[in-house]
């Protein structure tokens, strides 16, 4: 009888683990049918295969945007230089104004759990939902054409990444250090002051850098919707039928880029 009980109990497992398979395999096969079915009703039922051509017909629609078009090289020097400070000082806005989400959205610091942790936790996602062409355009409506509301999308939508990530890393601190300042008597400037904000600057300085590189290729399609920059010149070359012209702005568009990852690296390394 008192080997009767271990039979079992591996029995049991056997059982347990064959059904997680079951499981696990019934999963995988939903999710492969879910796929299947989304690349037939997106891309085979949605495409019109007609227009599209032959693989020649494709190559030569290509082969417009072969070349550079010199002409145009010395003036995208402006529009470079307000890309990359739309993406800046949209980024260093979008910074400060995630201080306060950063401290509210932190359930650990946050001073109403009730009404400022969710306040603050919806604001990120409503900044992540909406697209930053989106978020121009409605700026672009509001302020009007220009670089002003380049900057202002760029904001809008670091606001929600830089919070998130802050506000995660604030809620993952080491409670010992914080434990220590109370303990001594210290208030919650103090503990925030040097119990909190020495362990997560280094990280909230790493995430601002990564999103302002992600920023520096946000803002160079900005200017699709009149936001400035890049994407404007970009948008003028499509419009003239310039192909050449708009293999030029991609070009700069992708050195821009460069010279942000680049940056973005070795700030990194200096400042974490």
């Amino acid at each position: 009888m008192p080997n009767e009980t271990p039979a079992t109990t591996v029995d049991d497992i056997v059982r347990s683990r064959k059904k997680k398979q079951r499981i696990q395999f019934g999963f995988y096969l939903f999710l492969l049918g879910l796929i299947v079915w989304s690349i037939k009703a997106t891309v085979i039922d949605d495409t019109d295969w007609d227009r599209i051509g032959s693989l020649a017909d494709i190559g030569k629609s290509i082969s417009h945007f072969i070349g550079i078009d010199f002409s145009l090289i010395p003036s995208l020097l402006g529009p470079t230089i307000e890309t990359f400070m739309i993406a800046c000082i949209g980024t260093l806005l979008g910074f400060i104004i995630c201080i306060p989400a950063i401290w509210f959205g932190a359930l650990n610091v946050t001073p109403f759990k009730s009404v400022t942790y969710p306040m603050a936790r919806a604001a990120m996602t409503i900044s992540r939902s909406i697209h930053e062409i989106v978020w121009a355009l409605i700026f672009v409506s509001a302020v009007g054409l220009g670089a002003f509301a380049g900057i202002l999308a760029i904001a809008a939508r670091s606001l929600g990444f830089i919070a998130k990530m802050s506000a995660e890393a604030v809620e993952n601190i080491d409670p010992r250090p914080v434990e220590a300042i109370r303990a001594v008597g210290g208030n919650n400037l103090q503990v925030m002051l040097y119990g909190i904000l020495p362990q997560v600057l280094p990280i909230i300085l790493g995430i601002v850098i990564f999103e302002w590189e992600i920023n520096i290729r946000r803002s160079a399609v900005l200017g699709l919707v009149g936001a400035g920059g890049l994407g404007l010149v970009f948008f003028r070359q499509m419009h003239t039928f310039n192909y050449p012209g708009v293999t030029t702005v991609i070009v700069a568009i992708f050195g821009l880029v460069l010279i942000g990852e680049v940056a973005s690296h070795y700030s990194r390394k200096a400042l974490i």
